[in-house]
């Protein structure tokens, strides 16, 4: 039989179906309860031998090989832990179980060829990433409930190949917090919820795939950042989430906001299967052809798995930027756990570097570029979401005009008079990148040379080390890649991380350096899904 939790989700998804999905959806989802209640008597949701809490993919994979798991037991699993409490899933593949049992299949046909660490896998992606299946995309929004993507997005075209099992959408902040609405929350997916503590925000709009992640409701999770995004989620929710360089994963496919800083990345429990969902979504893409060709030149030959190991902080130089770990921000008891942890960075063999600055007056400087930034990616926000949609097969919107007209007529729905939709208004004001915006552009490009880049350069630096997600804003103008990891815990219980950014195409350094200290504290813990 059905657990409960499992059989109680279905029934709400069904049930809301009725309501927001085309007259043919309600169907779809009655299969999938079908489905699920048709195998759930066959199959356990995971073999009594494996245990699938906090499982890795090395893990996973391992359980395939000895024949103690299987891609549909590990779907069923993950069905299983969907918590509706928690709004981070706002959709399951109705096809989920026949693409595991496909992987089965191919593994007991042909084991040998089924060696990608993904086969078999279920990915959560974001649902600003497009599928051509019968998942809606919508970055949230019902505008775009019942949309028909011409292709898969190019980052699940890879994760197909790699034979992967998509096994639904996770719930963003709608339109990627576009819209000035509470970070989690989308008109499709409610609010998203930290499993860790339910009352404390799950910052950015990937928090739906940072939640599923950190309670084990996918094996692996799919997000996106524009500026913050990716990394703010990931620190409150106790997970390894990667910013990539700007470029080296395709955006093709994905709901935009701007091409000059939009990126696609995982966001796993562990390092080691962030870069296994790395590794399967990076290269070229000729519906993405200038950002991933020119980043192409980045992607180390074998791939950044070799980069997992357990000294890759030896002989790195790492600089602690004034102004971010500071007491007034974080208080004398978690300032004290980011001390120690420096700490371990120096006894791990790094030299730090501190007392260095990006700016003379750190916030002045945020200050500028936050402003500078919303400038340009007003112009850049309705020109690429315009060019998203005239590529679609069939949308009910086909502009960001139509996109106000629908909230204009469904105001209670898209909760119009809390929200409202001012850089909506903006951005259909704007007419291309026009002199505002490029002066704007000009800026934030001028303001990231003479910033980070020259301080990385100047002191010869691997990565600058910040708390959470407070150095985002430069990673994002610069289009340079981050990664964070677990640090800790407050006295509520809420996460807080660490984050190693740097350069364009340092990924493998960060990837060495994000490994061996997530292996020297093991800081991460299961969600206690406190009130």
């Amino acid at each position: 039989m059905l657990s409960g939790s499992l059989m109680a989700f279905v029934s709400e998804l069904t049930n809301a179906n009725q309501l927001t999905r085309p007259c043919t959806m309600p169907q779809l989802r009655l299969q999938l309860a079908a489905a699920i209640i048709a195998v759930a008597g066959a199959c356990s949701a995971a073999s009594a031998s494996f245990d699938l809490n906090e499982a890795t993919v090395d893990a996973i994979q391992l359980g395939f090989k000895n024949g103690t798991l299987t891609s549909k037991q590990l779907v069923l699993f993950y069905l299983d832990r969907l918590n509706p409490l928690l709004h981070g899933v706002i959709e399951v593949n109705p096809d989920a179980l026949a693409q595991a049992e496909r992987a089965d299949a191919e593994r007991r046909r042909s084991p040998f060829r089924c060696g990608h660490p993904l086969h078999g896998v279920p990915v959560l992606l974001k649902d600003n990433i497009a599928t051509r299946d019968r998942l809606n995309t919508t970055a949230g929004s019902l505008a775009l409930l019942g949309s028909v993507a011409r292709r898969d997005a190019g980052v699940v075209a890879r994760l197909r190949a790699a034979g992967a099992v998509i096994l639904g959408k996770a719930n963003p902040t709608e339109w990627s917090a576009f819209r000035p609405t509470p970070n989690g929350w989308s008109a499709r997916g409610g609010q998203t919820l930290s499993p860790y503590v339910l009352s404390t925000d799950p910052c950015g709009s990937s928090s739906g795939s940072a939640e599923a992640a950190a309670a084990n409701m996918a094996a692996v999770t799919l997000g996106t950042e524009t500026d913050g995004s990716i990394l703010c989620p990931s620190s409150l929710n106790s997970v390894v989430g990667i910013k990539p360089t700007v470029g080296l994963t395709s955006r093709a496919g994905v709901i935009p906001i701007s091409p000059r800083q939009d990126t696609i990345g995982p966001m796993c429990r562990t390092v080691s299967d962030a870069v296994h969902v790395l590794d399967a979504i990076v290269g070229y893409d000729a519906l993405d052809a200038e950002a991933t060709g020119a980043a192409s030149k980045y992607i180390p030959n074998d791939g950044y798995g070799q980069f997992l190991r357990m000294d890759g902080l030896k002989g790195k130089r790492i600089g602690i930027p004034n102004g971010f770990f500071t007491e007034e921000i974080y208080g004398k008891k978690q300032l004290r756990v980011y001390q120690k942890h420096i700490a371990l960075i120096r006894k791990h063999g790094a030299m730090v570097i501190e007392n260095i600055g990006i700016a003379k007056n750190l916030t002045e400087v945020q200050n500028v570029l936050f402003s500078n930034e919303h400038t340009a990616m007003l112009a850049e926000f309705k020109q690429s979401l315009n060019a998203y949609l005239s590529d679609l097969l069939y949308s009910p919107v086909g502009s960001l005009a139509d996109i106000i007209a629908f909230n204009k007529a469904h105001p209670v729905e898209e909760r119009l008079k809390d929200f409202g939709r001012p850089y909506f208004i903006e951005a259909e004001n704007t007419n291309g990148i026009g002199p505002v915006a490029k002066a704007a552009i000009q800026l934030l490009n001028k303001l990231s040379d003479d910033g980070l880049e020259e301080l990385m350069k100047k002191n010869q630096l691997d990565a600058i080390v910040t708390p959470n997600n407070d150095g985002r804003v430069f990673f994002a103008i610069g289009g340079m890649p981050a990664i964070t990891v677990p640090a800790g815990y407050d006295d509520q219980g809420v996460p807080f991380g660490i984050c190693f950014g740097g350069l364009k195409g340092y990924e493998p350094r960060l990837i060495e350096m994000a490994y061996a200290f997530e292996q020297a504290t093991k800081v991460r813990r299961m969600p206690s899904f406190k009130h």
